[in-house]
């Protein structure tokens, strides 16, 4: 997309969601000016799949349109990073749709703004929260899983105590609970209008709610090309926290990052997303535009190898990919310095209970040649590896120059691109043998990321279909100990847990990335969250 398309486009659009008549292609009059004041032109690589957090293969851009367009019971507060960066707060829970909370051993009870409501006007209840997590711990997939991870499994959990009072009793003991019901998944919708949309095909209305927003949030979807655009407006009756400075948001999708560079450059967007690493540090250096960057919190990239796909059901030829794999050519070429690496460590036994850390694989294409031929493979073999299209910013650099590194062992890689919409469905099937994926853990916690990767009983997001008993164990023992407050119990299953996934090497971590965002230097508000994508509700413009 040129500048021209891209100012007609947010012209038209930022007018036409004002007032109905299509705006002149520039911003010319003083209400262009100002309807431009007040929309927010955001641009990335990709865009949601799906407009529901509770959908099949939902993807990460999806997360966004959930965070800003429906309410949870509770947040996160704002902590000041010691560069001077706003972050979210994995230790402070804060009110959102519920006023106020009494946490008991047994249960937790919320009290709900009694003025609050959906888009449609009608009021929320705790009848509406009530169906809204028993729709998460039913409708399987990720959010299934994501409502366990905190120990949110049965409907019967769930109390709509009366229209305001709303009750979670609890299964077990699980420091997880509460921070699992501030993330995106137990949003509240409005469970008239989806039971109303509802089929007895889809008893959820997870077709509506697909390509329709059913919430209370501060804003809402008015519009949606998939792969082209999202159009997004404030909600004006929201009352679940500070009104938004922002009446509009435009996001739209510009697959080159060469385009998303140069809109950003000459300021027709003021926030790019998904740009290389290369382009945020001269962006950064040259001082034009605003660029800020954060480690992303229990996050790592890594090469994923499917332990049930013959080669790699082998250990000798997974010591032999981590031996083969360029950390530092990565970390030069493709990241250009933003991340932190998670390779070449002393020792793969731990001595610390957190995560990320790096093991102690590194380059050494000699000790994996003899690693190959140790396990039966010293004239190599052939495999695909494949990687989401979605981030190809990053993930073709470093597909690419993994491919040449292995085939210096033998290994001929055929790269397989896959597009960013069908990228989680892919995952899913856990067909692919080997991968080039990023995972982060929305509760920054090692058990947690650990339950979700690599627990046997989990086949979600554990890509390596990777099970060992002994590695279960520990991951359960470390929330059990959690639970009760027992910390040396809890650091010696971590390191244990930690130990047998450097041992056994299913995934090979290569680095914990930051997420970085260029912005016009007028934008104020920004800040990170766990979900790795914008919070409209705070940002501002001049």
């Amino acid at each position: 997309m040129n500048r021209r398309e891209f100012l007609k486009s947010a012209a038209v659009v930022s007018s036409a969601a004002a007032t109905g008549v299509a705006a002149p292609a520039v911003w010319s009059s003083a209400s262009a000016q100002s309807a431009r004041q007040e929309t927010l032109l955001l641009v990335s690589e990709s865009g949601p799949n799906n407009l529901d957090i509770h959908g099949v293969g939902t993807n990460r851009p999806g997360y966004e349109v959930a965070w800003n367009c429906y309410d949870r019971l509770m947040s996160y507060g704002t902590k000041t990073m010691p560069d001077g960066t706003q972050s979210y707060d994995r230790d402070k829970l804060v009110p959102e749709l519920a006023e106020e909370w009494d946490l008991k051993p047994d249960s937790v009870t919320f009290k709900l703004r009694k003025d609050a409501t959906f888009h449609d006007g009608s009021p929320v209840t705790a009848q509406d929260v009530k169906w809204s997590f028993d729709r998460a711990v039913s409708v399987g997939g990720f959010p299934t899983v994501q409502m366990k991870a905190g120990s949110l499994e049965k409907p019967e959990q769930f109390v709509a105590v009366d229209d305001h009072t709303f009750r979670v009793d609890f299964i077990r003991p699980d420091r997880l609970t509460m921070p699992d019901l501030a993330v995106i998944v137990p949003s509240v919708f409005n469970s008239r209008l989806v039971q109303s949309k509802a089929t007895e095909q889809d008893k959820w209305g997870l077709e509506y709610t697909k390509q329709n927003t059913a919430g209370g949030g501060a804003y809402k979807v008015t519009k949606w090309q998939s792969g082209t655009e999202v159009l997004f407006e404030r909600n004006d009756s929201w009352k679940c926290g500070p009104m938004p400075a922002l009446k509009r948001v435009v996001w739209r999708m510009v697959p080159s990052a060469g385009n998303r560079r140069a809109l950003i450059e000459r300021g027709d967007a003021d926030i790019s997303f998904d740009l290389p690493a290369k382009d945020f540090v001269e962006l950064d250096k040259e001082g034009k535009v605003k660029v800020i960057s954060n480690p992303i919190s229990n996050g790592i990239q890594y090469i994923g190898m499917n332990v049930t796909k013959p080669p790699f059901d082998k250990l000798g030829v997974r010591q032999a990919v981590a031996y083969a794999l360029p950390y530092q050519k990565i970390m030069d070429a493709v990241l250009f310095g933003l991340a932190k690496p998670l390779y070449g460590a002393k020792s793969n036994t731990v001595s610390e209970p957190v995560w990320p850390q790096a093991h102690a694989y590194d380059t050494d294409i000699a000790k994996a040649k003899e690693l190959m031929a140790k396990a039966g493979y010293a004239d190599g073999f052939e495999t695909t590896l494949s990687f989401d299209l979605g981030s190809a910013a990053i993930n073709e650099p470093l597909c690419t120059l993994v491919q040449e590194s292995l085939g210096q062992i033998g290994i001929k890689v055929t790269l397989n691109k896959i597009p960013g919409a069908n990228w989680r469905g892919e995952l899913i099937k856990k067909e692919m043998p080997l991968i080039s994926n990023f995972f982060s853990g929305w509760l920054d916690y090692p058990e947690y990321f650990f339950f979700w990767c690599y627990h046997g009983q989990n086949t979600l997001f554990n890509t390596m279909s990777y099970k060992n008993p002994a590695m279960d164990k520990l991951i359960d023992g470390a929330r059990a100990a959690a639970a009760a407050a027992d910390w040396p119990t809890y650091n010696k299953d971590v390191d244990g847990f930690i130990d047998i996934a450097f041992a056994d090497v299913p995934r090979v971590p290569l680095y914990q990335p930051y997420l970085s965002v260029a912005m016009q230097k007028p934008i104020t508000g920004y800040q990170y969250w766990f979900h790795r994508q914008l919070d409209y509700r705070t940002l501002k413009k001049g």
